[in-house]
């Protein structure tokens, strides 16, 4: 079945379980992220602290990888034998959102487009176009573009052959099919008329990829509105375990109409988690084993930050690029390739933990998939540790039934205009109403997914799409009703907190001692330290 889930549980190696440590009495204090900062904070006695695994190794020579991906597929044809000329072929290409922060180059998805579009150009095919699938998400800069392809497919496609999906062009959509429950599956009309289409994906976290690709990237409003709604999110107990999700059901159901009337070649990724540069790679270290040579490090970056306003510090965090290295790449048919990509993934991020906790602390960094070259809004802080973070885990949740969640985030009140302006109607108008999803959808989503204004920007501008801001809360929707109650550490606005639902203290140490409140001086304590990824594989 397209779409299906790989078995729940890939094998972990057993040193894993060393990425599991106590706090005791002569333990330092640890780094926790807070935006475009750092805390450094000692933990309570007691508490457990989950760090994420080393860096898997990377494949010694990516070109020679994807060429033999491209020539060994599984479950299809090699790309050179589906190839002739005359044809038309479309390329679907993730966008920016992922991987977090933008990597080094050459990104992975240059160096993929260029074997592919040199092997196109081998066969006589010149009916090539370049998608950035980018669903309802802003659109990309030429800049940005031009980074993520690289020069030679740039010069070579830009911009009549390279471009943005454009999910609100009347012409540019077509309904193919509808699922077995009715859902309509619609997807850009270039892609749906050609003869081939190649998706060229990164996977970073076990919810990318897959039938998701095409079902997410090149749909419009009304293809998205079946699956990204509360229903749908209530219903995915882990977006990191798709044998959980109902939103992975629903890919399921949509990828087959799509495989039914197109023919896809799929090639997916996945990286390792070595995302600091050198300098910086101590902040994914247990702190006990630091050198004083990183602690003075440690000691100089945060008195540099102390000093740049907010602007500045986003900025120079958005210009280090990560270091992830390509741990393995898989091309063919989409169910087979995206196992064996979502086996690899796991392998990287999860580390064997016994046991739920009664309070789970996490540091929200500055980034998320919707703010790179951005502001992370209180509505993307939401989502992050909502429906991002929280759920960083396979088999139960972290954090126990009714347990409480400390964040640690300034929480502004600060949005980016050009990227984000339904957000800033949606979070002052919208949730000044109520924070009930269901009450949200009914009432708002579809006058911000009609709005002409919202949707002019989308088109023409870089902003997101009118609903864009309505699935970001929705995704918050599992942990809202799982946790008993959501505390920020170190919010400079009680109202923003309230806004959102959520209460503030100033110090990491009132939110610890306000949980205890609810809890009892015994409870149990549980810091999930990212970045990097690090998944929770928890046994109850």
């Amino acid at each position: 079945m397209i779409g299906s889930p790989v078995p729940s549980r890939t094998r972990i190696p057993a040193s894993r379980e060393e990425c599991v440590v106590t706090i005791d009495r002569k333990s330092k204090p640890r780094v926790i992220a807070y935006g475009e900062d750092f805390l450094y904070e000692k933990l309570p006695v007691g508490t457990r602290v989950i760090y994420p695994p080393a860096p898997l190794e990377a494949l010694p020579d990516p070109d020679v990888a994807i060429r033999q991906a491209v020539l060994r597929p599984l479950g299809a044809d090699p790309l050179f034998a589906q190839l002739r000329p005359g044809m038309k072929v479309t390329i679907a290409v993730d966008d920016i959102s992922l991987p977090l922060p933008p990597m080094v180059l050459p990104d992975i998805r240059e160096r993929i487009l260029n074997h592919v579009v040199g092997l196109l150009t081998d066969y006589g095919v010149d009916d090539v176009h370049i998608i950035v699938a980018t669903g309802l998400h802003r659109r990309m800069t030429t800049a940005e573009i031009k980074r993520m392809v690289g020069k030679r497919v740039f010069d070579q496609f830009h911009p009549d052959r390279l471009y943005n999906h454009d999910a609100e062009d009347p012409d540019g959509m077509v309904e193919i099919g509808r699922t077995e429950h009715d859902e309509p599956v619609i997807i850009n009309r270039r892609a749906a008329e050609s003869d081939l289409v190649i998706y060229v994906n990164i996977n970073l976290v076990p919810m990318d990829g897959g039938a998701k690709s095409i079902a997410t990237g090149l749909t419009n409003y009304e293809g998205l509105k079946a699956h990204h709604n509360p229903d749908h999110i209530r219903r995915s107990n882990s977006y990191m375990d798709p044998s959980k999700s109902a939103l992975a059901t629903t890919m399921a159901r949509v990828g087959k109409v799509v495989h039914r009337n197109l023919k896809v070649f799929q090639i997916e990724t996945a990286v390792n988690n070595d995302m600091y540069p050198p300098e910086l790679r101590f902040l994914a270290k247990n702190e006990d084993e630091w050198s004083a040579f990183d602690e003075v490090k440690l000691k100089g970056m945060r008195y540099a930050l102390s000093k740049l306003p907010r602007r500045a510090k986003r900025e120079m965090f958005m210009n280090i690029p990560a270091r992830y290295g390509l741990t393995g790449v898989w091309a063919g048919e989409v169910n087979a390739v995206h196992a064996k990509a979502l086996d690899k993934v796991f392998q990287q991020y999860c580390v064997p933990v016994k046991g739920q906790t009664d309070v789970l602390l996490l540091g929200v960094p500055f980034i998320s998939p919707y703010n790179v070259n951005s502001i992370l809004n209180p509505i993307l802080v939401q989502v992050n540790a909502m429906g991002y973070l929280f759920n960083f885990y396979r088999g139960v949740p972290l954090l126990k039934k009714g347990g409480t969640l400390i964040l640690t985030h300034p929480l502004p009140d600060e949005f980016h205009p050009e990227h984000h302006p339904s957000y800033i109607e949606f979070f002052h108008r919208c949730l000044a109403d109520t924070r009930d999803s269901d009450v949200l959808m009914q009432k708002y989503q579809e006058e911000f997914a009609r709005n002409p204004n919202y949707i002019h920007q989308y088109r023409y501008g870089n902003a997101y799409h009118g609903a864009h801001p309505f699935y970001m809360w929705y995704w918050g929707e599992g942990a809202r009703q799982h946790v008993g109650q959501v505390i920020v550490a170190g919010a400079e606005s009680d109202a923003v907190a309230q806004r959102l639902g959520w209460e503030a203290t100033d110090t990491l140490r009132g939110a610890i001692d306000r949980a205890r409140e609810t809890h009892g001086r015994g409870a149990s304590i549980t810091y999930l330290k990212l970045p990097p990824i690090v998944i929770a594989d928890v046994e109850p």
